[in-house]
């Protein structure tokens, strides 16, 4: 991320009656000089300010490439507002689960109303789910009015398909297939001032039967470790103390780098950048995590004590469909691994329930693990067949109803575990990252624990950003209610 002051230096030298730069990120700098001229332009024309809303749908690498996008749209001259009338709005979208594409479908028919009575109105759509080419041919045929549609791989082009589109009357559509590139160094606007995600890795090489990712993802590609630790060691000089690493399977990284390194060898060079005092990291594939990382984890003084480790599913036969590449017992194995290393860390998952084929015995597989390893919490979702994947094609002979009733029983299981295992902390004295004041009671304010449980306690806005310890006095099942300690009597 580019700091505005030095984006304006670098602005001052571009003239914008010279061809555009080939080299990136200097290509975007002259769209964003150029961009600036045409919202001006638009401004002076309107009488007003020009007004923009983004709207994210999906994952946290999502919510880092809405915060790209609103970078830019600020620093080419538009004021963001969270409403959808404004003047553009974007929707970065996500394609997981079908009732995401029906969300954004939705969104539009509402923003079409708006449109007519807004000639200027502008409506982009960007992210996963522009990546699957019968979703651009039912905007092309069913939406005509979007005016911009980008996908994953060329966020970064954001200012100069915004000049396209003010220079155009037509639907500009830019999707790019895949791509070995990585463009950082442009503008971002962090929704929060004290803690950041940052991309180490793009893409996904593992195929998992049920999902998408890979296809509208890419394949995996690593940044360059030099590149991750100045972003963060920027960050940390603007005042931000926790950092959340992203990437579609972490364990992963290094693997497309000219010299390898690990995850657990990146984490020991994140962990020396003084300041900074947190660090956490999504999403963990079981099958990559080495014994490596979790000794990196046990012995580190700012690695969070939460690791998030989708199970998907506790039956070895569905994890074979699946393509998830590790059995039942070596899940288990490796989570009774991780417990006995690190025995005060926060374990949660995601489990699919409804996968083709799979029967009540599964879920009971699948209930046994969590009831085996006591997650702290489990997202649970129903499958969702998705358009392309090798899953959509398999024949499912078990009906709704009983794919209900299977869902409803292991909801049930992790509730119970997830209550009984978060409270165990109850009385306790822990550090929490204050996030926010709570949105219910003006008294309180939110924080988060190392291991990702959220604690409400008296407090006010001066405490947003800080490190503080409190007591946790009463457990709500999923959070807790706490008091502010001062530190001279921990």
């Amino acid at each position: 991320m580019i700091k505005n002051e030095e984006l304006e230096a670098i602005l001052q030298t571009i003239d914008l009656r010279d061809d555009a730069p080939t080299d990136e990120p200097m290509r975007q700098y002259y769209f964003i000089k150029q961009a600036r001229e045409l919202v001006s332009a638009e401004r002076a024309k309107l009488g007003r300010p020009l007004t923009a809303d983004g709207e994210t749908f999906g994952c946290q690498m999502n919510a880092k490439d809405s915060e790209k996008l609103i970078g830019i749209l600020e620093n080419i001259g538009f004021e963001m507002i969270d409403d959808e009338s404004a003047d553009l709005v974007f929707y970065n979208t996500c394609t997981v689960r079908d009732n995401a594409n029906q969300r954004v479908y939705g969104r539009l028919g509402f923003v079409n109303q708006m449109k007519k009575k807004n000639p200027h109105k502008k409506i982009a759509l960007c992210g996963c789910m522009m990546q699957e080419p019968s979703v651009i041919e039912k905007i092309q045929k069913s939406y005509k009015f979007v005016d911009l549609i980008f996908g994953t791989h060329n966020i970064y082009k954001f200012a100069e398909l915004i000049v396209s589109m003010y220079n155009s009357n037509e639907m500009i559509i830019d999707i790019w297939e895949d791509t070995n590139k990585i463009v950082e160094d442009l503008p971002a606007e962090r929704k929060y001032s004290f803690k950041s995600g940052v991309n180490i890795m793009y893409g996904c090489n593992n195929f998992c039967s049920y999902c998408i990712v890979p296809y509208v993802r890419g394949r995996e590609r690593s940044r360059n470790p030099r590149d991750i630790i100045q972003e963060i060691e920027k960050l940390v000089t603007e005042g931000v103390v926790e950092v959340m690493l992203l990437g579609q399977n972490v364990n992963s990284y290094g693997k497309t780098l000219e010299e390898p390194m690990s995850f657990a060898q990146l984490l020991q060079e994140v962990e020396k950048i003084e300041g900074l005092q947190r660090i956490r990291f999504m999403t963990s594939h079981p099958k990559d995590l080495s014994d490596d990382l979790i000794q990196v984890m046990k012995h580190s003084r700012k690695i969070c004590r939460h690791l998030h480790l989708p199970l998907q599913a506790g039956s070895t036969r569905i994890l074979e469909a699946m393509n998830r590449r590790y059995t039942k017992e070596q899940y288990l194995a490796l989570a009774h691994k991780i417990r006995r290393e690190i025995p005060d860390i926060a374990l949660t998952t995601d489990i699919i329930v409804g996968f083709p084929g799979e029967t009540a015995a599964d879920v009971d597989e699948t209930i046994e693990v969590v009831r085996e390893v006591q997650y702290d919490n489990a997202f649970t979702f129903l499958y969702s067949k998705r358009t392309g994947t090798p899953a959509a094609t398999m024949p499912n002979p078990t009906g709704e109803d009983e794919i209900k009733a299977n869902f409803d029983r292991l909801l049930k299981v992790v509730q119970e575990t997830a209550r009984s295992r978060v409270g165990r902390l109850t009385g306790q004295v822990q550090s929490a990252l204050v996030e926010e004041c709570n949105e219910h009671d003006s008294t309180l304010v939110s924080g988060r624990l190392s291991n990702n449980t959220i604690v409400h306690f008296p407090g006010d806005s001066s405490l947003i950003g800080k490190i503080v310890n409190v007591r946790l006095v009463e457990s709500h099942g999923f959070y807790y209610m706490g008091e502010q300690v001062p530190d001279n009597i921990v």
